[in-house]
């Protein structure tokens, strides 16, 4: 459970920025779907509920998403489906029940860097970018490679191509439990990124099955069952997985094999 001393919700993120850095123990809350799972002390709660962060706006050439934006949002969103068709609603709809994603908010899924999420393995292969308060701008990939570092997550973006292919797959024990492994593909012209997630390490690009993948499209190759199976096998090879509770590192290596397979298969069908 939580133990929260302080409550507050600024009119700023300027003045959320200053309370938050005045002390380790301060926390930006979001929906706190997550954090009261855990047991955390925390000196003040900083609510981002005033800062209208609550959006999805169509840009030219992106989707900006706004930090406090709840997982149902993007689940029931006609203009992400327009241009994601159903990879993203898809990489949320299991997630507990309709009640906990009108709650939790894909600020606090992404600021977490969980290595369970779900939606991070989606975004990450479609090439999300973050806005950060004082970092600025940059990509996903670079966000969960760096060291967490005091910030406000403001926005999260999704590159638009018209071209573009995207599919989630994911294997849960049962509807609703955290996954035992999650991956997706993203096919933008033609260029495909491989991402696998819930190793139980954070997700991760699979640089060198994508990158053999790309290199068979790119020769003008059949994108045939062997190919498949092959691509699917390299990203096994190449990621690392472990053991919890839910499985073992070897089931999770096979696991992946089967759904980078599948995701393949959709955003290369046809080609």
């Amino acid at each position: 459970m939580l133990d929260m001393k302080k409550y507050v919700a600024p009119e700023s993120l300027e003045e959320a920025w200053n309370i938050y850095s005045m002390s380790p123990s301060n926390t930006i809350l979001g929906g706190c779907a997550f954090l009261r799972l855990g047991k955390k002390k925390i000196g003040t709660g900083i609510d981002l509920c005033n800062l209208d962060l609550e959006y999805i706006k169509d840009h030219e050439t992106f989707i900006e998403i706004g930090s406090m934006t709840k997982l149902r949002g993007i689940e029931t969103s006609s203009l992400i489906k327009s241009h994601f068709g159903n990879a993203l609603s898809k990489s949320v709809r299991d997630i507990v029940g309709v009640s906990f994603r009108n709650t939790a908010t894909l600020g606090g899924s992404v600021y977490g860097r969980y290595g369970f999420s779900d939606i991070l393995t989606a975004l990450l292969a479609i090439g999300a970018e973050v806005d950060l308060y004082k970092g600025g701008h940059m990509t996903l990939e670079r966000f969960l490679s760096a060291p967490p570092k005091f910030d406000i997550l403001v926005a999260i973006r999704l590159p638009k191509d018209s071209q573009s292919r995207c599919h989630y797959e994911a294997f849960r024990q049962s509807k609703g439990d955290f996954p035992i492994l999650n991956a997706s593909a993203f096919r933008s012209r033609n260029r495909i990124t491989i991402t696998v997630g819930a190793r139980p390490q954070r997700c991760e690009i699979a640089t060198r099955a994508s990158e053999y993948l790309n290199t068979a499209i790119n020769n003008n190759e059949t994108i045939n069952e062997d190919v498949i199976k092959h691509t699917a096998k390299i990203a096994s090879q190449e990621l690392v997985f472990g053991s919890n509770m839910r499985a073992s590192a070897d089931y999770r290596k096979h696991l992946c094999q089967v759904l980078v397979s599948r995701c393949i298969k959709e955003v290369t069908h046809g080609n």
